[in-house]
């Protein structure tokens, strides 16, 4: 399959990357100017195509929480109005299929409900709540009525048995939880013998009715919006595992159910015992398109589209020759292509593909698109889009990959106050000629005469991309405002390079890809203004695990940061909740022959630790257990290693309360300063938190 490329305008590209270039009279961009931005969350548009709706959140570092409001404004240009007042957390607008309502989540009554306000005036007012938090909805076609997903005991006829049962657990003053099947926590979250289902309500209110009974998540593994009605209003189609143990299993499949369950739901996609999901209709209604996969257990290997006529059953992929992951898809209006989302060379680039099948046609490389919505009559695209230097905004571009406009100015005037970092690209080569690619984010202010510290940044997944994207977990553009040259590259395991470079990491986790990033941290080493006594190394998830192998296998760093990582691979992966993912890629269980847990394990090589290393972990990450952080802390300070533990009792994965967030980055540079130098941490945020903490 060839790729067609629309190439976005050279002005567009100046506009959307004037901040990474720009030098402009301020403090740098540091994580406070990180925590006061505005977060563009959803969007959507209205039926006529006129206006767009979008949630942006607004962190509250005082308090620790954030809140959201809803903003319309026109299409194409114009101010935006505000309307919700962004002291409650209003998300996830849509607006009617009639174009005069819009309906949103909130919060403002306790639990998350379905909301609606009209758009000529007045207050919100309650659509559909639910016992438990609301976690997607939709509108259906004829806007009389909405779908949503939530939570709910599996054998309870109705919601009222599980209100009943939640009440009667609140009250007991035994805390105990119980388990008999594999993935009994999630993510941060206990499941407690709860499943996801979705229900149907009218949309003014009443009584919910259970679309998907029984004692399976639907959406598979709980995900939100993953569901969608059919566009004449008859039919649900939605992904789900028929699979025994789940946790072991990547079987999703597509299924289908009438809305008046008329006809037990029937699995579409039965024949694939891989992963298919994330369905949509074709507005003609004779199509369902989706992703898969064709490896079971592997949730690494290759996305495609593939669509299903909905007539014959049969499904055939539209993107078998483009090797690299399809992320997020949507239909044209006229049925006739798909546009989606691929993660291709460090970006999340936005494509065309026809619905019969095709070239692929790039429409849009410039940073990272999502959330793509193409306008009613079709002849423009709406999506987010971000860079390293750049947080989200909307932006739209014609249908023919022309005329990129951006729609939404959230942080220009925050922004114009900090300077900012410079983003450019490096290359090098593997021991095997692959190209390696990785992102080098200067100072603001940078003077090439100058030598500077720098941190040396491990990305985690494995198998997820070092992408030009902002982020306010991981934002390399604020350390770089404290004086940091930072590096930040795609080894072996990252997408977007060909599925055999994704492939190249599962048995071998500490052999090609650690030669791959041992050479990006000599190029960086290579750099006439970077001090080579001065380079600090970080990683987050699988990479915190790297840290920990940095830690016994090279003392070329002057420091080291792990977050979330892995030290003991069999102990961890035990105690994680997605159990398909180690089997894949260690070969089996831990107490199995042939397996690769001990030949990859950190843990065997801690007589050598050295370098001094501050370790983050949280007591609700189930992906990686905490205790895994507490191990490395144990084993470092036994060594006599200089040590530090952080750790978040009411976080998970990812440190995602402002406040938390605030402090953890603060820390991050405290011991970066502590070690190789660069701007000092805010000692007021540090003494705040640590008068707190201690």
């Amino acid at each position: 399959m060839t790729i067609r490329r629309s190439v976005l305008p050279a002005a567009a590209l100046a506009l959307f990357f004037c901040g990474g270039a720009t030098a402009l009279a301020g403090r740098p961009f540091r994580f406070e100017e990180l925590s006061r931005l505005d977060r563009l969350t959803t969007f959507t548009l209205s039926p006529d195509g006129k206006w767009i709706a979008y949630a942006t959140t607004v962190p509250d570092v005082e308090q620790n929480t954030s809140r959201s409001a809803m903003w319309i404004q026109p299409a194409g240009g114009g101010p935006a109005r505000r309307v919700t007042s962004g002291k409650f957390k209003d998300t996830d607008p849509s607006f009617s299929p009639d174009g005069r309502r819009i309906a949103f989540l909130s919060n403002r009554e306790g639990n998350q409900k379905i909301w609606t306000i009209d758009l000529e005036g007045g207050d919100p007012r309650t659509a559909v709540g639910f016992v438990n938090d609301i976690a997607a909805y939709d509108w259906t076609p004829d806007g009389a009525s909405f779908v949503f997903s939530a939570d709910v005991f599996p054998d309870c006829p109705d919601a009222a048995c599980t209100r009943k049962r939640l009440d009667d657990r609140a009250k007991s003053t035994i805390k105990a939880r119980i388990a008999e099947r594999l993935l009994y926590r999630h993510w941060d979250s206990w499941k407690d013998g709860m499943r996801t289902h979705i229900f149907q309500a009218a949309a003014t209110g009443g009584d919910a009715v259970d679309l998907t009974p029984g004692d399976r998540d639907a959406p598979a593994y709980g995900q939100e919006k993953d569901f969608h009605v059919s566009p004449d209003g008859k039919e649900l189609v939605f992904p789900s595992n028929p699979d025994k143990v789940e946790a072991v299993s990547t079987n999703s499949d597509v299924w289908a159910v009438p809305l008046d369950r008329s006809a037990p739901a029937r699995n579409l996609t039965a024949g694939n015992p891989a992963f298919d999901g994330t369905p949509a209709y074709s507005p003609d209604g004779r199509s369902i398109a989706y992703r898969a996969q064709k490896r079971p257990g592997h949730e690494a290997d290759r996305f495609e589209l593939v669509v299903l006529d909905r007539t014959s059953g049969k499904s055939r992929s539209v993107t078998s020759d483009f090797d690299n992951w399809v992320d997020e898809i949507t239909w044209a209006p006229d049925s006739r292509s798909l546009y989606f989302v691929g993660w291709v060379e460090g970006r999340a680039n936005l494509y065309r593909v026809a619905a019969a099948g095709g070239p692929v046609d790039l429409l849009w490389k410039g940073g990272s698109a999502s959330t793509v919505t193409p306008s009613p009559d079709g002849k423009r695209i709406y999506f987010s889009a971000s860079s390293l230097s750049e947080p989200a905004d909307l932006w739209s571009i014609g249908a023919d990959g022309k005329g990129a406009a951006r729609e939404t100015h959230l942080n220009d005037a925050l922004l114009s106050e900090a300077p900012r970092a410079a983003v450019s690209e490096r290359f090098t080569k593997s021991a095997d000629g692959r190209k390696l690619q990785a992102w080098l984010i200067l100072p603001p202010d940078f003077d090439p005469s100058k030598r500077y510290p720098a941190l040396f940044f491990v990305h985690g997944g494995p198998q997820v991309p070092q992408a030009d994207a902002w982020s306010y977990r991981w934002n390399l553009a604020a350390f770089a405002g404290y004086g940091y040259v930072v590096y930040a590259g795609n080894p072996r395991g990252s997408p977007g390079w060909g599925q055999k470079f994704v492939d190249e990491i599962s048995g071998d986790w500490g052999g090609k890809v650690y030669d791959d990033l041992m050479r990006m941290a000599d190029d960086l080493e290579s750099l006439p203004y970077v001090d080579k006594k001065r380079i600090g190394a970080a990683g987050a998830s699988y990479g915190g695990y790297m840290i920990a192998w940095f830690a016994g296998h090279t003392n070329r760093f002057a420091t080291l940061i792990c977050h979330d990582g892995t030290i003991d691979l069999a102990s961890a992966n035990l105690a994680t909740e997605e159990l398909w993912f180690p089997r894949v890629e260690f070969g089996g269980w831990p107490w199995e022959a042939n397996t690769t847990y001990e030949k990859w394990n950190p843990i065997r090589f801690a007589a050598d630790f050295q370098t001094p290393t501050l370790v983050i972990t949280n007591e609700k990450d189930f992906r990686v257990p905490f205790d895994q952080g507490l191990q490395f802390f144990t084993a470092l300070q036994l060594k006599g290693v200089p040590s530090k533990l952080v750790e978040f009792p009411d976080e998970g994965h990812w440190v995602l309360k402002p406040g938390n967030a605030l402090f953890w980055h603060n820390v991050l540079v405290d011991w970066l300063h502590r070690w190789i130098g660069g701007a000092a941490a805010d000692e007021k945020q540090l003494a705040k938190a640590y008068s707190v903490t201690r």
